[in-house]
């Protein structure tokens, strides 16, 4: 197994300089990692930085709260796209689903998805599980499929929890082989890397994504 390909190699702190951009350019160009995943406005930097490899661009909208207006998300991954994102991680309105307004999430996810797939570009979505129950997360993995997500992913990082064995198993079973889930959010070790692949996870999203692959 190659983990590196696994890794979404990531800085989404609100207080991340150039400097650190660059150095998480490089460890990824030097690891071979699926992608860096970054806030909108450093999308343009990082591919730059990464156009000359098989290292995708990854940022997220949404984020961290997931309760910007539709268009708003819209508008967001339309620039992203346009600044060089080849996938987009974006939060759904976890309050609609909690309020059991499905259509409004499901439209919310589709929006996005559909502006990303006319461009050829992959779309996983955060249902922020750790503040849902089992059944929640069910319905969130349920709406983003329906929806034309290319994947579903535990968590922003930024909230309660993040990924753990017993969600990606949850998530897996519930979208089938077909549909990629992604562990995100307290990944630090090579152990816990492998624990949630072994549970289904496709692709883990990490800051310690050095540390992980070295260890």
């Amino acid at each position: 197994m190659d983990l590196a390909k696994y890794i979404d190699h990531t800085i989404l702190a609100p207080n991340a300089t150039e400097e650190q951009v660059e150095k998480i350019i490089s460890e990824a160009l030097e690891y071979g990692f699926a992608s860096v995943c970054i806030n909108p406005y450093w999308v343009k930097k990082v591919a730059q930085g990464l156009a000359d490899s098989d290292v995708k661009v990854c940022t997220v909208i949404g984020f961290p709260l997931g309760a910007n207006k539709t268009s708003i998300k819209v508008s967001e991954a339309k620039e992203a796209i346009a600044d060089g994102a080849d996938e987009l991680d974006m939060v759904i309105n976890i309050g609609e689903l909690k309020a059991k307004h499905y259509d409004a999430v499901k439209a919310d996810i589709k929006a996005v998805v559909d502006v990303c797939h006319a461009e050829s570009k992959l779309v996983k979505v955060i249902i922020e599980a750790c503040l849902l129950t089992d059944e929640e997360k069910i319905k969130a993995c349920e709406l983003s499929k329906e929806a034309g997500a290319d994947y579903v992913k535990t968590s922003t990082g930024f909230s309660t929890g993040g990924a753990t064995v017993a969600d990606i198993e949850l998530m897996r079973k519930t979208v089938g082989p077909d549909i990629g889930v992604k562990a995100s959010g307290g990944i630090h070790s090579k152990e816990e890397a492998l624990a949630l692949i072994e549970a289904g996870a496709s692709r883990l999203g990490a800051s310690a994504g050095v540390k992980i692959v070295n260890s």
